[in-house]
């Protein structure tokens, strides 16, 4: 069920995240998407009835960052957690695929 869940809400927009709101990593992801201009669909998972449970199916799906959160969704496809994140920030690749899953314009 969690599953299912995890995967209808990382089709709700181009940027999807899943975080905590205690959680600074979370918090500086999600400040970088929004930098760039991107309004990502986030979920607070300390803040959801089901938080847990969908953070348990996050891990099931080889999320094996440490911590866990964030996990980011880019066009409904899982991208990783922070380091995903800043190495595909660091190689320039990053912006491109925000392009071209119309998560930002130039």
């Amino acid at each position: 069920m969690a599953m299912e869940r995890v995967s209808e809400l990382a089709k709700e927009r181009p940027v999807v995240i899943f975080s905590k709101s205690s959680c600074c990593m979370c918090h500086t992801i999600k400040t970088l998407f929004r930098e760039f201009g991107v309004n990502p669909m986030v979920h607070e998972l300390d803040e959801i009835p089901i938080g847990s449970e969908i953070e348990q199916a996050l891990s099931k799906l080889g999320c094996s960052n440490n911590p866990t959160l964030p996990v980011v969704f880019i066009g409904g496809e899982l991208l990783g957690g922070t380091n995903a994140v800043m190495s595909l920030h660091l190689n320039c690749s990053l912006i491109p695929m925000l392009l071209r899953v119309g998560a930002m314009w130039v």
